[in-house]
This record gives structure tokens, sequence and C-alpha cells, in this order.
């Protein structure tokens, strides 16, 4: 009695396979009839030299009594799915039909993007390559710098149509287990049709998705995402995108830069602490000027009050609608800057800036107060080494402003509070966002709100619940 035949066999032809590829145009199909062998591959997709080397040269070559010994080779691999036939085409390798059998071989060989300098997190001293949007290229730069087995890579794919992959590294013996299970669970939970970037597969993982702030680092810098790594933390590496994905994060990790490290730890701790500073300025000049010259006069110093009733004397709006207007004009110039070519786009943040400034304080429309307290918020939202969190804050402005318009200086206090609660209640993979101060961890505060000394900096921070806290030695 014969034996029963799957699907997966009865549909497994040369016939049903091309039809899949019916109207792809990049889909080639080369003819062997002599050997009765018929190849199908994405001509963009494959290397052709290596197409050449490994499968034509070896079956034109071959008399027809050698094909099938040809075929048992270790680099065609037989399958008998045809479903994992047309993804084996679709991710760049070549099909080899052959008497109702069929083969793939690993050809895989686009153009890629050369390992260049970030744009996003430039450095003085350090390091210069980041990543490509090649998941490949993107493993080597890790892999380059450890040197481990205890480097762990673990291979997913996200999106239904764009089935794209993705790549989750650990450190066995230093990660929290339990942090890459649930990080794993959130991955497989993921129901979209496409994902095409490392920015939009963090949102899908988010605790808080409605929040502004984000929940997880995004670096485009190998020794950033390596230092993490080393740290107990977790990377996603997304196929097609230069942005890796570290877990868990917390609040005060998106005001560290690489540069702290290769720097003096006196000169880093100086950096960071004016990050901090930088991000009070940003969120609460404009609000605290918009608070003083619409309610509390009597905390203007009696020789600026003159000098401001003056300033103030020809705008018609209140200070609020003043702030409100100069803020939006400053974002709409940062977005026309960032959206321009580079040469045209710092011409226009620079002269803009300039000629709407000093055009809107002749008109009468604002004072010249409110232009450096303005100019001030906008430059210190730069000083922030993370765009997406420099992004956020920038929006929470607006909100403070409005209430500081509102309320005066309760309205403020009342905006700084609900934040403070808000960054309180957020969570990054389970863990608290505003570690280490609460729950308050002082032996990590040396390496968040200072750079301290390389000597001091003995254990891993608390949030990564690590396996092994130490950092000059692992578990074997």
């Amino acid at each position: 009695m014969p034996a029963e035949t799957s699907d997966a066999d009865e549909t497994l032809t040369f016939a049903h396979i091309l039809h899949q590829f019916e109207d792809c145009i990049d889909v080639f199909h080369r003819n062997i009839p002599s050997l009765g062998i018929d190849i199908l591959y994405i001509t963009h997709l494959i290397d052709h030299t290596q197409f050449s080397r490994e499968v034509i040269e070896p079956l034109t070559n071959g008399q027809t009594d050698d094909i099938s010994d040809i075929l048992d080779q270790s680099n065609f691999s037989l399958e008998r799915d045809a479903k994992e036939v047309v993804k084996g085409i679709l991710s760049g390798q070549a099909a080899v039909f052959h008497e109702d059998k069929a083969y793939l071989v690993f050809v895989y060989g686009p153009e890629f993007r050369a390992v260049e300098q970030s744009e996003t997190e430039t450095v003085i001293t350090g390091p210069h390559d980041s990543f490509t949007e090649s998941a490949g290229t993107n493993l080597s730069l890790v892999r380059r710098r450890v040197k481990s087995s205890h480097l762990k890579v673990l291979k997913f794919e996200v999106g239904e149509v764009t089935k794209t992959l993705v790549f989750v590294l650990y450190i066995k013996d230093i990660v929290n287990m339990e942090l890459v299970n649930e990080f794993v669970r959130r991955i497989e939970g993921i129901e979209i049709d496409a994902v095409y970037d490392g920015n939009m597969f963090s949102q899908y993982i988010d605790d808080f998705p409605n929040s502004l702030f984000p929940q997880f680092l995004i670096t485009e810098r190998p020794d950033t995402a390596v230092s993490k790594l080393v740290a107990g933390r977790i990377l996603a590496i997304v196929d097609g995108s230069p942005a890796v994905v570290s877990a868990p994060t917390a609040f005060f990790d998106f005001f560290a830069s690489a540069d702290d490290y290769y720097q003096r730890w006196s000169i880093g701790t100086a950096t960071r602490l004016l990050r901090f500073i930088a991000f009070v300025i940003t969120i609460t000049f404009t609000a605290f000027y918009v608070s003083v010259t619409t309610y509390h006069y009597e905390m203007i110093p009696e020789a600026l009050i003159l000098t401001l009733r003056e300033s103030r004397s020809k705008v018609p709006f209140p200070p609020v609608y003043e702030a409100m207007l100069m803020e939006v004009t400053i974002e709409l110039l940062r977005e026309a800057g960032a959206r321009l070519p580079t040469k045209v786009g710092q011409t226009i943040g620079i002269v803009g800036g300039i000629v709407i400034g000093q055009a809107a304080v002749q008109a009468g429309l604002t004072s010249n107060i409110l232009i450096i307290a303005v100019a001030s918020s906008a430059i210190s939202s730069f000083v922030i080494p993370s765009y997406v969190m420099s992004a956020s804050i920038r929006l929470i402005r607006f909100g403070l402003i409005l209430l500081a318009g509102i309320w005066g200086n309760f309205g403020l206090m009342l905006g700084i509070a609900a934040i403070v609660i808000h960054l309180s209640g957020l969570t990054s993979l389970g863990t608290s966002y505003i570690t280490p101060v609460a729950p308050a961890k002082w032996g990590d505060w040396k390496d968040v709100f200072l750079r301290g000394p390389f000597a001091t900096l003995m254990r891993r921070p608390d949030q990564n619940r690590t396996a092994n806290s130490k950092r000059n030695k692992m578990r074997k």
C-alpha cells in the first residue's frame, strides 16, 4: 500500500511555486533543459558571484548522472514544504527544482549601506561606527566587541506581511532570564501586518504605549549597545533598521552619552549634570516667564521690572498667547530645518530664528525677554542626547505653559507634580522607570547623576535584576 503524501508534497512542484510569483518581474527563472533543472531566485536579493560559483558552475559542468550527487552536497538543502520554498526565495535564496524535488541554496547578498558615523548620536571621542539597515552587519558589529560564547542570539519573525526578522541578544549568566522570557513573550504577542523600524517595534512592546515618554532606549551606536548588554540588559535588532532597542530602560538613561565614558570622570560628571539642568530649563523656563508676568510680578527684581514693563508695553497679547506663538514658531523652524537638505536646513534654522525673532520684537508681537526664554528652552532641549526623549520633553513644555497661564506658579507646580506622578507609575519591562530614585538605590547614583571613576563602578545597575551583579567577573 503506497505511503500517504502530505499537502505540502502535493503542491511542491515547480509550476505551483512559479504560479505563486506570477506578475513578479524581479523573480528570475533560469532553465537547464539538458539536466531537467529549473532555478528560481529574486535577482536583487542574491550575490551573483556566489550564485554563479555555488549553483550555476557545478550544475552546468556536471554530467547528467552526477546531478543527484551535486544536489546532495551540504550547500543544497532539500525542502519538502512549498511555503518554506517560497519563504526561502523571498529571503534571498535560490530554489533549484529537479525531478519534483526542491532544493534551497543560500546566496543572499543584496547591496547594503556601508558602516558610517551616526548622524543622531555623534561623539567627540570614542568609536565613530554605527549600525546599518542590515541585521547581519549589526550582529557582526556586536560580535566584534563581545567575543564570548555567553552572548546568545534568538531569531523571531514579526509582521504577517513583511516577515521582518528580529534578533534578541543577551549575555547568559549576566541577564535575568525572567526579563528575557517576558521580552520574548511580548514579541511573540505582536500581531501586525508590518514592522519597518526599531522605533516602531519598541512601541508594540511598551508597558504604557499611550505615555509621552519612551520606555525603551533606542541607539545607533554599537559601543552603547554593547555597554547595555554587559550591564545585563537585552537588545533587539530589527532587520532593515539601524535603530537597536535596549531593555529594560530607566528615565535617567536617556541623559547619558557614550562621550561620558571616553572622557575624564570629572568632565563626564559635569556634562551629565549640565544635561539635567538643561532638562529643568527646557520644561520650566518659558512657563515660569508666563507665570511671573501674568500673576507674580512681585517675584521680579526691581531693576528688571522696568525693563520688562518697557519690553511688554507694545505687546497686545497676554503672556501665555505670546509664549505659545513663539514656541510654535520655534518648532516650525526646527521641523523645517530637519526636513530640508542639511546645508539648507542649517541656514533656515539660523537665519529664520534671527530674522523672525527680531521682526517679532519690532512688530510688537513679543518681548525681548520672552525671545531669550524661548531660545534658552529650545537650546536646552537639544542638549539631551536622545532625540525621542527630547521630542517628548518639548511637547510637555506646551502643557506647562498653558497651566502657568491659567493658574500661575500653582499651575506650574501642579504640572510638574503630574509629571513626577506619571513617571513614578511607569515601568519598563516590568521594572521601575525612575530607578534608582524609586526604589532608592544609592549605590547606582554614582553612574546616573554622576559618572564616577571606573574603579567605583563595580556593580551592574539594580534595575536589571542581573544574576551576576559584579562587573569584574562572570560566573562560569
